[in-house]
Order: C-alpha cells, then sequence, then structure tokens
C-alpha cells in the first residue's frame, strides 16, 4: 500500500527539481547611467547607443554625463532626409536607425549633454514622434515627386517641422557651459564650448569602436554592409563565426567594457513583463519559460542563418549590454539595459539567455580592445 504513495511524492519531487522559478545573481555589472524611456519613438538606436557612449565615458573619465538621445536623433533625421530625396525615394525613410549612426552624428555634429538639447518642446511631456514623422516624410516624399530644382524651399520646410516637435535648432544656443565638461583644467572660467569641442573633452575616440556580426553568407573576418531596412547609412560591420561572435560579447563584458546590441525582440518569449528572453528548446514550454526554468533550443550557425534569411529575425530593437547573470542553475544571460522605462522589466533591464542572442542578435558595437586577441588580429584593428 506504501509502494503507490511513495512513487507519486517521488515524482512531485522530480517535478518540483526540474522546474523551477527563476533566481538571478550578478555575475559581471558595469556602471552605466540609469534607465529612462524613448517614449512613443522609434529611437531605440539614439537611446541604446547614446547609453552605450555614456558608459564609455564613465570607463574612461570616471564621470558621468547625460548626453542628449535626441541631438543625435535630430541630426540624423537631416542624413536620412538628404539621403532618401537623393536616392529618388529609393532608400528606407523612417524612425529607425543603427549603432553606428549615433558614431556618424557625433563624428559629423559633436555631442551634448541632455541639458543643452533635451529634443522636446515641454519637458513635462513624454516623447512621441508619430505626427512629426508623417510630416516629415510627406516633405521628403513631395521634394522626390517634385525634384528638388521645382521644390527648392524642401530643406527649410523640413528643418522647420523638427524645431516645431523637437524644439528649435541653435547652434549658439547648444554651445556647452564649461562646469559640464569633463576636462575642466583644459577650459577657461569665461570659455563655452561647441559640440565638436565638448565631445573631444571627453576621450571618446569614434575610431575605437567596431561592430561585429555572424553570419553564414559572408566570409569570416570580412567586413561588409548588411542588407537590412534601417541600414540607410550603408554602415559595415565585421562577420566573425558564432561561437567567436559569442566569445567576443563575453571577452568585452569580463574587461570591463559594455555593448551596443541590436537584436530582434518580436518573439514571445521575449518579455517585457518578466524581463527576460529565452528560447525554449520545446515549443510546448513557450509559456511556461518565462516563469520557470527550462531547457533551451541550441543554436547552429545554420539556423540562425535560416531565421534571418526567412525574415524571422529582424531588427527591430536596439538595447545596451552592461553585465550577467546566472540562474541558480548556473545558465548564463546578458544583463541588458533597455530604454522602455524603469517599469519595464526588471527595472528596466531584461535579461537575455545566450541561446536568444546566438540566435536573434544581428549585431554589437563595442570598443576594438574589448575583443579577444585572435579576432582582433584577424580583423585587422
Amino acid at each position: 500500500m506504501n509502494k503507490p504513495l511513495f512513487y507519486v511524492t517521488f515524482l512531485l519531487i522530480s517535478y518540483t527539481g526540474f522546474s523551477q522559478a527563476y533566481e538571478f545573481h550578478t555575475i559581471k555589472d558595469i556602471e552605466a547611467t540609469p534607465v529612462i524611456s524613448q517614449g512613443q519613438t522609434g529611437t531605440c538606436w539614439s537611446f541604446s547607443t547614446t547609453s552605450f557612449l555614456e558608459a564609455e565615458i564613465i570607463r574612461l573619465t570616471g564621470k558621468k554625463i547625460d548626453l542628449s538621445e535626441m541631438y543625435n536623433v535630430r541630426n540624423t533625421y537631416l542624413d536620412k532626409a538628404e539621403n532618401y530625396v537623393m536616392r529618388q525615394g529609393k532608400a528606407q525613410f523612417g524612425e529607425g536607425g543603427l549603432s553606428h549612426d549615433v558614431i556618424n552624428s557625433a563624428r559629423k555634429y559633436g555631442i551634448v549633454p541632455e541639458s543643452s538639447f533635451i529634443g522636446k518642446t515641454n519637458p513635462e511631456l513624454n516623447f512621441n514622434h508619430s505626427k512629426m514623422v508623417e510630416e516629415l516624410e510627406t516633405v521628403v516624399k513631395k521634394a522626390v515627386a517634385e525634384t528638388p530644382k521645382k521644390y527648392p524651399n524642401w530643406k527649410k520646410d523640413y528643418a522647420a517641422i523638427l524645431d516645431t516637435y523637437m524644439g528649435k535648432f541653435d547652434e549658439n544656443s547648444l554651445l556647452v557651459t564649461p562646469n559640464t565638461s569633463i576636462d575642466t583644467k583644459t577650459v577657461t572660467a569665461d570659455k563655452r564650448l561647441t559640440p565638436m569641442q565638448f565631445l573631444g573633452t571627453t576621450k571618446l575616440n569614434l575610431d575605437d569602436y567596431v561592430t561585429i556580426t555572424s553570419f553564414t553568407n559572408q566570409p569570416s573576418y570580412s567586413k561588409f554592409i548588411l542588407s537590412i531596412p534601417d541600414n540607410f547609412a550603408n554602415g559595415s560591420m565585421y562577420n566573425l563565426p558564432l561561437d567567436e561572435f559569442i566569445q567576443n560579447i563575453d571577452n568585452a563584458l569580463d574587461k570591463g567594457f559594455t555593448l551596443a546590441l541590436d537584436t530582434d525582440v518580436s518573439e514571445s518569449t521575449f518579455s517585457d513583463k518578466f524581463g527576460i528572453a529565452v528560447v525554449p528548446e520545446n515549443d510546448n514550454d513557450t509559456s511556461t519559460i518565462l516563469k520557470e526554468i527550462k531547457p533551451e533550443k541550441k543554436i547552429s550557425a545554420d539556423y540562425r542563418q535560416a531565421k534571418f534569411e526567412n525574415y524571422d529575425t529582424q531588427d527591430d530593437h536596439l538595447m545596451h549590454i552592461v553585465g550577467k547573470v546566472a540562474d541558480q542553475k548556473g545558465n548564463l544571460y546578458y544583463k541588458v539595459k533597455n530604454s522602455w522605462g524603469t517599469q519595464s522589466g526588471k527595472d528596466g533591464f531584461v535579461y537575455i539567455s545566450i541561446p536568444y542572442v546566438r540566435l536573434k542578435a544581428i549585431s554589437v558595437m563595442l570598443h576594438k580592445d574589448g575583443l579577444i586577441k585572435k579576432t582582433k588580429s584577424a580583423l585587422g584593428v
């Protein structure tokens, strides 16, 4: 009579031991600026990469500076418009972008603190670019349809829309006061800095940042332009074998470097509610894996490539990798800073499993000194 009772008890213990609620502990935590929200905009590329640059400034100088995300956005909108019109409408135009767009903006226009350009006319309201983008698109499409010759004021009309929604762009008002500069020793008390001069005080060397990825349709260690819609600037990245791609992410974090991440967040197992992103080995675990530890799928390079080529993987969100955590079974996850506000995920962060990154990460940007020696040598950087 005791045998069936013992058997049931054994099954319950086994089930409980297999299905465990997540308990995370920190493996690596690199200092970064606080989580903020991109609001109702498609500007995650600027929020993530600006956060990445802020972390780089902390790493290089120990100083925290709140940089203006919208300064990069506004300047990139100017470049997007020029690109769209000169390509006669045969180009991407929208809110999306990639990490190199922030680097390009900084290289061309410099950077400024948030206090110098907040990017909205009412500081109390959340960011919302829906109407602005509609009006901007109307102008560039009209410029293409009528030709710039017949619509010579299109740039003026375009800039006026940016002024209306983001605040008037005045170079004089964007001069940075000395007390917001890092290297105050080189700034006299009565001197003000231009955005380019301010960039020079941060110790950021924009040539030090590289983007790496992993695809099987390109030679390993080659530099190529990835064909994705938001790559309007035709930015290039380095191609690595998948295992080496992950090794470089881990190496960078271990050395104290953060990374800007471009990834797909459309999967049902990327959860804003639970702040976790995973790839279940068994499809039947799709709903439970967000709350309980379940086996994850082993991701091969060929499987990753197939998912990308059939549009299952797309570049729909950029975030900022700032550390690592582990669950009680030893599974590792990347601690990723999101830009959906502190109410999302785990106080604004998402814990993304290594299988998820192997499958869904489009690319990462990092400082070249975060690369492993083998990769750095092969790429010649």
